[in-house]
């Protein structure tokens, strides 16, 4: 996969990996359509890489997928993020001339859940083999704390992709991306060790299930927007960002209420 994802957020490259996989059919089914879905969640978070692939695809790719009015719009947004090739697929292709419209899966949350069915498990298989075996140790250590294995698997899964190395820009460390305040509060002492990182991420769920009654969905929401804005909102927040987190979370866990 290309190497310029690596500076991509780990949720972000998660998903820029996912749909690399469902374009190049690397999970057994190869699916552009799903890939450009995939793709636009990792544009609706403003990844410059999201909105040059979901226009590549849209622009070359077959029949059913290709839809060069669509294509622009990602494309321009794309090179407006500072993509260069973006740019250069504008003017080789002759739709910088064109019209241009925003897809609707990246203002509409339902158009975008009914075009994503990813085989997370097909996925997981072809994973390389340090991943799998974090994901492995994942839902091997999720029963000592009451968790789900399917559900710990998901979560470790959209926060970083098994990566225990990853880091995002809030300083979300590893495997279940714990910040220091939560590793702290929990006490993990090298949250890039992946056994202790985990502990840390499956403590912190056996703590939210506790705290809201084992109610999933805000369990989930609360792992990644905070339990303070879970109880503020009465629930899920209203941001995308934790709208998407829960539906794929507990739809990859076959979860789903």
């Amino acid at each position: 996969m290309p190497s310029q994802w690596s500076a991509e957020p780990p949720r972000v490259r998660a998903v820029l990996e996912r749909a690399w996989a469902a374009e190049k059919g690397s999970t057994g089914l190869r699916n552009e359509a799903l890939a450009v879905a995939l793709y636009c969640e990792a544009a609706r978070y403003g990844s410059a890489e999201g909105h040059y692939r979901s226009g590549l695809l849209k622009a070359k790719g077959p029949e059913g997928v290709r839809d060069p009015v669509q294509a622009k719009f990602f494309l321009l947004h794309a090179r407006e993020l500072g993509h260069e090739q973006a740019g250069q697929i504008l003017m080789a292709s002759g739709l910088a001339d064109g019209r241009q419209a925003m897809p609707n899966c990246l203002m509409d949350d339902k158009a975008y859940e009914a075009s994503v069915d990813f085989a997370e498990a097909s996925y997981r298989q072809q994973l390389p083999p340090v991943k799998r075996k974090v994901a492995a140790m994942v839902a091997k250590l999720a029963p000592e704390y009451g968790v789900d294995p399917r559900l710990a698997q998901a979560i470790a899964g959209v926060e970083s992709n098994f990566d225990k190395q990853a880091v995002s820009p809030k300083n979300a460390i590893g495997v279940m991306q714990l910040i220091p305040e939560t590793a702290a509060r929990f006490n993990v002492r090298d949250p890039f060790d992946a056994e202790q990182n985990i502990r840390g991420g499956l403590s912190y769920l056996r703590w939210l299930t506790s705290h809201f009654g084992g109610d999933l969905v805000r369990v989930v929401a609360a792992y990644n927007a905070g339990e303070g804005a879970v109880r503020k909102h009465g629930g899920i927040p209203p941001f995308f960002e934790t709208r998407a987190y829960v539906w794929r979370v507990l739809k990859d866990a076959g979860l789903r209420p």
